[in-house]
């Protein structure tokens, strides 16, 4: 039987209510393959593709270039080449004539963030689907749990995904002296202890990958396996020009040639993104938690912490991913591990798991399954 599948504008993140329509990367008449990118989308926070779940052909181009819509209006319509034009025409009619754009309360009506007490600290997550193994994803310095806003929802389907916000980021507490990898694994395990998690798949990016290799130190019975994206600990060289520029950086100037560094396409640092950046780092502790933590993990622009061999005597099923390009880790680190699966991703860099979102989600999927 033939098909028609709707394309709509996507909820990246719990506070997108409308995105922007950038440019088609796809033209009508072209044959789409599950996974490809259609349509460059960007909402207050970031730039993102809109990818196809379908095989088929692109037959209408709905939205236009610079169009903003809600969340959930038509952007376009992939259908067999065998489907009549009247057929998708009536259906764009219908779509168009019964869409209705959802309320505030409809918005905020799908997966909300919580807080749970670790230690005397106040730790925020956000847990997406339900059963199966539970999956953590563990951010990086100075990042959030939004970090996963492409890869949260893709992973969840059919699992317990988690993501937190590590002490002294995000709208967990702020001062609290952390000062090494062991410090924010015991955060971790704490917080795992406090939800019910025996054991889980952990996802780290950068900070976060060394995280999830102290946690494996320190709890080897709560790690199911480790997917290592960018990761810290695998060698001692970093950007510390980086992490010092961002520890002090506190203006909009300061801030934007910094986070232009973390991707290989500067244009997804977007005005909101800086703006999101900079209401947190002028949070009251902030400063005082960046300083500490970087002090204790990046001395003299170094990593103090090398976890490589923790994997490898581990016994634990380890995906190393990596983007070519990295400005803040350098991509030789990726071979630390020998007994690791590594997948390096050309032109990408930094924050890999949101410029090539899907295959970063098909990679950890099929490496957890």
């Amino acid at each position: 039987m033939s098909s028609i599948l709707t394309v709509t504008m996507p909820k990246w993140g719990l506070s997108m209510q409308e995105g922007k329509v950038n440019l088609w990367l796809k033209e009508v008449g072209d044959t789409i393959a599950p996974g490809e990118e259609i349509v460059e989308v960007e909402s207050e926070k970031i730039s993102g593709a809109v990818e196809a779940a379908v095989t088929g052909v692109l037959r209408r181009q709905v939205a236009q270039p610079d169009e903003v819509l809600p969340v959930g209006a038509l952007l376009g319509v992939i259908a067999d080449a065998d489907v009549a034009d009247d057929l998708i025409d009536d259906l764009i009619a219908r779509f168009q004539a019964e869409f209705v754009p959802p309320t505030d309360d409809e918005a905020d009506a799908g997966p909300q963030t919580q807080t749970v007490q670790v230690n005397g600290r106040q730790l925020r997550y956000l847990k997406r689907g339900e059963g199966g193994t539970p999956l953590l994803l563990i951010h990086g310095f100075g990042g959030d749990l939004n970090n996963w806003l492409f890869n949260h929802e893709a992973l969840a389907a059919s699992r317990a995904v988690y993501a937190i916000d590590l002490p002294g980021h995000g709208a967990s507490t702020k001062v609290t002296g952390a000062a090494s990898l062991d410090d924010l694994a015991d955060a971790v395990s704490g917080f795992m202890d406090a939800v019910g998690i025996a054991s889980a798949d952990v996802v780290g990016h950068s900070m976060g990958g060394g995280v999830c290799l102290a946690l494996t130190r320190r709890a080897p019975q709560k790690v199911k396996s480790l997917t290592l994206i960018a990761s810290a600990g695998l060698g001692s060289d970093i950007n510390g020009a980086y992490i010092d520029g961002f520890v002090a950086g506190n203006t909009r100037n300061a801030l934007k040639p910094l986070l232009a560094q973390l991707f290989s396409d500067a244009g997804l640092v977007t005005r909101q993104l800086i703006d999101d950046m900079l209401k947190y780092k002028r949070l009251e502790g902030v400063d005082e938690a960046l300083a500490t933590l970087a002090g204790g993990l990046f001395p003299g622009g170094r990593q103090s912490a090398l976890l490589a061999d923790v994997a490898a005597a581990s016994g634990k099923p380890v995906l190393v991913i990596w983007g070519e390009n990295d400005r803040i880790i350098p991509v030789a680190h990726a071979s630390a591990i020998p007994s690791a699966r590594v997948v390096v991703l050309p032109a990408q860099g930094h924050m890999v798991q949101m410029e090539s979102a899907s295959e970063v989600n098909k990679l950890i999927g099929e490496f957890t399954s």
